[in-house]
């Protein structure tokens, strides 16, 4: 039972961690349809909340906790990495935004030491590095520090602290009411930018915008429950495993093709953090049959 419930839990960090870059995916086709960046991440949240909330249960006296001062500060941070991001991306190519951007996950491992008090091992704290080269040798990122890879780093730092967050708050507040409250947060924030850069909208656009909100909003969801179950440090390695499904959908949907270092960096991702998951499992085995 307990490798049938492990096996499970495995497959929903990835289900989830699949669905972001999915939604990203349809991002990308939305800006090269012509959408502005900002109108797509304002769309994504405006639409995500629309969606979310009468499936979240969510009652009238839980209304007043949305603008919890815990609750935005965590919606500050998602907002953060977010407009660093697309900033970044002004200027700078995707690899390298994503090579900057990929430190969120390895500092969050260790924030969640420092702040949470969270355990970690050299073992671990490996398994974790060597994932992170994994992600260096995919994304290939060049050295040159620019402004927009400065701008692309502070999403990644962002990032990692929402992820710290994230687990921060979980045992306190509803994964439903921790999503929508960073949703509505992040909507109204960038309302004034997104609504100015409203493109014509046909059909195809339509279904993009459906696909990317709902791609990021379940993602996120899915890794917020998982937050409830596991510690941050755990569920980081997995957050490399996004490029996994990111190259899936580049060779699916633009016909690009990782190169042979890529998909060795691939399986790397793949590895280190299934290994870093089960070595923490296991210490979270022995932990709780000391306790008997």
């Amino acid at each position: 039972m307990e490798s049938k419930n492990k096996a499970l839990l495995i497959f929903v960090i990835l289900f989830g961690m699949t669905l972001i870059p999915l939604g990203d995916t349809a991002g990308k086709m939305l800006m090269g349809a012509g959408a502005h960046p900002i109108f797509v991440a304002w769309s994504r949240l405006l639409i995500g909340f629309a969606v979310i909330l009468p499936l979240s249960g969510i009652k009238t006296t839980e209304l007043k906790l949305l603008f919890n001062w815990r609750l935005l500060f965590r919606a500050s941070l998602f907002i953060a990495a977010i407009t660093c991001l697309i900033k970044a991306a002004q200027t700078e190519s995707i690899a390298n935004v994503f090579g900057a951007f990929f430190v969120g996950p390895l500092l969050s491992y260790f924030f969640a030491a420092i702040f949470l008090k969270e355990k970690i091992t050299a073992l671990r704290s490996t398994l974790l590095l060597i994932g992170f080269c994994g992600a260096l040798m995919v994304i290939k990122p060049g050295f040159g520090m620019t402004p927009g890879l400065g701008f692309a780093t502070l999403s990644g730092v962002f990032y990692g602290s929402l992820l710290v967050a994230t687990r921060w708050l979980a045992g306190t507040y509803r994964p439903h009411l921790i999503l929508l409250s960073t949703l509505l947060t992040g909507a109204l924030v960038l309302l004034p930018f997104g609504a100015s850069a409203l493109p014509a909208v046909d059909m195809r656009m339509s279904v993009l915008m459906l696909v990317s909100a709902l791609g990021s909003a379940f993602g996120n969801l899915i890794i917020i429950k998982v937050s409830q179950k596991l510690p941050a440090s755990v569920v980081a390695p997995f957050v490399y495993t996004q490029l996994i499904a990111a190259a899936f959908f580049s060779v699916l949907v633009f016909d690009s093709w990782p190169d042979a270092l890529s998909l060795i960096g691939l399986v790397v991702l793949f590895v280190s953090g299934l290994a870093s998951f089960t070595v923490a499992n296991q210490g979270r085995v022995a932990l709780a049959a000391d306790n008997k």
